[in-house]
């Protein structure tokens, strides 16, 4: 899978246009998932996997992978499927990825190809699949449903971040002055959401949820109809990326087009790798961008901007 990594100019050019390419690729059986390339380091033919005492049941052992050692997460596992058989593993490909500052490989019978897609094609999973699904988007590819799993589900079951703030920012939270506006906290993870929510509550702030960039841009037009500003409202939004519908970056575009919304704080906060981000945060005119999850880091960083305002 030489080439899976297209360049930094490359990928840029799609900021703010609200596209993304899809890797797609199959566990066991014939359903075919997707994973944004961004979040690729590089495809390969399964390694030599060592065994890793006392790891998670998933984790199906470690590799070295250019100088790094790596653990081997099998996929089809982690969402519940049978394991991938180990007589099928030479024939198996390990997709290795950077998500919340890890990295990371996946487990998965075949790697089929890249789609370069819209994300309004992407849209949420249908409301009847439940609560625990481990999907966070669906769109269909030459009448194929492709399934795009909520890896961010995968690895807080596999590997949980922590989500408790240190003793000193609980007590710089309650002592200082609280904001009386919320934050508009925009993520299409429903773990990511919870994660983010309690850690603003933590400090005493109140906080919106939206989904995806399209409800939040329509909430941003609604609360400002009046002729308000959007800060007039909202103490600042924080949104991920990646998100079905429309992604944070085409969300910010938005956001910075129209003279209501325009002056509002944004912080892009995403599990993508940093290694793009501050030539995409750039262009498309957010504040800040924070790599996903720290919540003492996430926690500082809004108190300072409050402060600050």
């Amino acid at each position: 899978m030489a080439g899976v990594l297209d360049s930094v100019n490359q990928r840029t050019q799609m900021v703010g246009q609200n596209r993304l390419e899809l890797l797609m690729f199959r566990l066991r059986g014939q359903q075919v998932y997707g994973i944004n390339v961004f979040k690729v380091r590089e495809v390969l033919p399964c390694p030599r996997l060592s065994s890793l005492p006392n790891s998670g049941r998933v984790v199906r052992g470690v590799s070295h992978v250019r100088g790094e050692t790596i653990p081997i997460i099998d996929l089809s596992m982690a969402i519940g499927l049978l394991p991938i058989p180990q007589e099928n593993l030479a024939t198996s490909f390990v997709i290795i990825t950077e998500y919340n500052r890890k990295t990371q490989g996946f487990l998965v019978s075949g790697v089929e190809r890249i789609m370069n897609m819209n994300w309004e094609d992407i849209v949420p999973p249908p409301k009847g699949a439940g609560k625990d699904v481990y999907l966070t988007a669906v769109t269909r590819i030459e009448e194929k449903l492709v399934e795009i799993i909520d890896v961010e589900k995968v690895l807080s079951e596999v590997s949980p971040l922590g989500e408790d703030l240190n003793e000193e920012l609980l007590t710089r939270g309650s002592e200082r002055e609280q904001s009386s506006l919320p934050v508009l906290v925009v993520d299409d993870s429903s773990v990511a959401r919870k994660q983010i929510e309690r850690c603003l509550n933590a400090i005493g702030m109140e906080v919106i949820i939206k989904n995806d960039g399209r409800q939040a841009l329509e909430y941003l037009e609604e609360l400002t109809q009046d002729g308000s500003k959007a800060e007039d409202h909202l103490a600042m939004m924080i949104s991920d990326v990646e998100m079905p519908e429309m992604d944070g970056y085409t969300l910010v575009t938005r956001v910075r087009e129209n003279p209501s919304l325009r002056d509002l704080y944004v912080m892009l906060h995403t599990s993508l790798s940093g290694v793009f981000n501050q030539a995409m945060v750039k262009k498309v005119g957010a504040n800040d961008f924070m790599a996903k999850f720290s919540a003492d880091e996430l926690a500082e960083r809004v108190m300072e901007i409050l402060d600050q305002a």
